[in-house]
């Protein structure tokens, strides 16, 4: 038998036992909320995390026919932009043309049900036969996705709750380019930023992201097929404060301080043609491109502005053989890769500019390729996606088709990849893959 006293301190005992058990679950519960979270919001922009075009996803299968898809579903009108995602939603754009309606919807990532669409009128207007009315990427957080569109009447910056209510509209003026829109905004701490850059009236511009009111604006130069459709990134150089980073002919790649919008540095003479594809920070340079329709491309990597060097932006190197124009590269490991509109794949050493290998794949692109765990993955214009080794020795791992016309770039989230092809979205991936594939393509 036990005295009061000894069941007393058992009863305490136990309720100490129990009180760390709690504890213990509700932490480990707690992290795996937030494990899960970070997993499922890793894509909030065009190209995901600050543009890098990477993704630490297992479950995304190298090959899949269309029997393998989540799920596949129709959209309305056509639209290359690329889907953004913040936890069990989806948001991607499209232009109905014949009800001359711009459309941003929100799907649940789970069965692509859609949960609601948002439909604004819009003037049709003369654009580049490979464009669309709808090729601008959002961009999302916690609260609210951010959507760019474009008329030669209007330009206007939306922010919609992630109930589809409309929070605020911004007309930012007049926009006359020979292409139509494509410049995608970013969010950079509670801003809203965006680069308007075209023949006309031009500038970079940050808005309140709650609000929509202007925080700063900073005058570009304009001129005839000066408009750029690169979107911007941030670049932390060590021991300083952080800044934007925007790619365009007119300004080649400037840095600017995003509380005040005030040029840090600029090299200006970088590119001599339009500029397409995105920033791409890789280690200590800056890397970018410009091209044509007529050739001519070439990627150019920039040495930051340093005030130990006088605060001014040095040319490191140039690659001029199979260049992109359109796609964005991916850098990853002191490699970079890329992935030309002609179908030529190069891997490169980053730091000396070094041409590892350089093959062809076959194909015309203009979506850029991600990196998702030591593959890269490329859409071509015909719905080709085409699987590289990111690796010391070119391979092709997969040609999965689609089957229709593509220029955007996948999207990865929550162990899935999203595929925004002209007239549907798709969702592929989410299963862990047998353990031998787990480790294809590499490094």
């Amino acid at each position: 038998m036990f005295s009061d006293a000894e069941r007393v301190g058992s009863v305490t005992f136990h309720l100490k036992q129990m009180k760390i058990l709690l504890r213990t679950a509700f932490v480990a519960s707690l992290s795996s909320v937030l494990v899960l979270s970070a997993v499922a919001q890793e894509w909030t922009r065009f190209r995901g995390p600050n543009g890098t075009g990477l993704s630490e996803a297992k479950t995304i299968p190298t090959r899949w026919a269309e029997s393998d898809f989540n799920w596949k579903v129709a959209l309305p009108g056509a639209g290359h932009s690329s889907p953004v995602l913040w936890g069990d939603k989806v948001f991607v754009t499209s232009a109905d043309e014949r009800r001359m309606q711009f459309i941003v919807l929100c799907l649940n990532t789970k069965d692509g049900g859609i949960l609601w669409r948002k439909e604004f009128p819009f003037t049709p207007h003369r654009k580049h036969a490979n464009n669309t009315f709808a090729s601008s990427t959002p961009a999302v957080d916690a609260e609210r996705v951010y959507v760019n569109r474009t008329e030669p009447a209007h330009h206007v910056l939306i922010a919609l709750d992630h109930r589809g209510e409309l929070v605020w509209e911004r007309d930012l003026g007049t926009h006359q380019t020979q292409h139509s829109g494509g410049p995608s905004p970013i969010l950079h701490d509670g801003l809203v930023v965006l680069a308007n850059e075209q023949d006309g009236d031009s500038f970079l511009i940050a808005v309140d992201a709650r609000t929509g009111d202007t925080r700063w604006k900073t005058p570009r130069r304009s001129g005839n097929s000066a408009a750029s459709y690169s979107t911007p990134c941030v670049y932390q150089p060590k021991d300083r404060k952080p800044v934007l980073i925007f790619n365009s002919e007119m300004h080649g790649i400037s840095a600017i301080a995003p509380d005040t919008g005030k040029v840090v540095w600029e090299f200006a003479g970088a590119f001599d043609k339009r500029s397409v594809s995105s920033p791409v920070i890789a280690g200590d340079l800056l890397i970018g491109s410009c091209g044509s329709g007529g050739g001519g491309n070439y990627v150019i990597a920039v040495r930051p502005g340093d005030p130990t060097r006088g605060g001014k932006a040095e040319r490191a190197y140039e690659i001029r053989r199979s260049a992109p124009y359109v796609p964005t590269s991916v850098y990853v490991n002191d490699r970079l890769f890329l992935w030309s509109d002609a179908g030529i794949v190069s891997s490169v050493v980053a730091s000396t500019g070094e041409v590892k290998w350089q093959e062809r794949v076959g194909g015309n692109f203009f979506g850029s390729p991600v990196w998702v765990d030591g593959r890269l993955f490329c859409v071509s214009r015909t719905g080709e996606v085409v699987v590289v080794a990111a690796a010391d020795q070119f391979e092709v791992l997969a040609r999965n088709p689609l089957n229709e016309l593509t220029h955007s770039t996948p999207a990865v989230s929550g162990g899935r990849m999203y595929i925004h092809t002209t007239h549907h979205l798709i969702s592929v991936g989410g299963k862990a893959p047998p353990a031998e594939k787990l480790d294809a393509g590499g490094t």
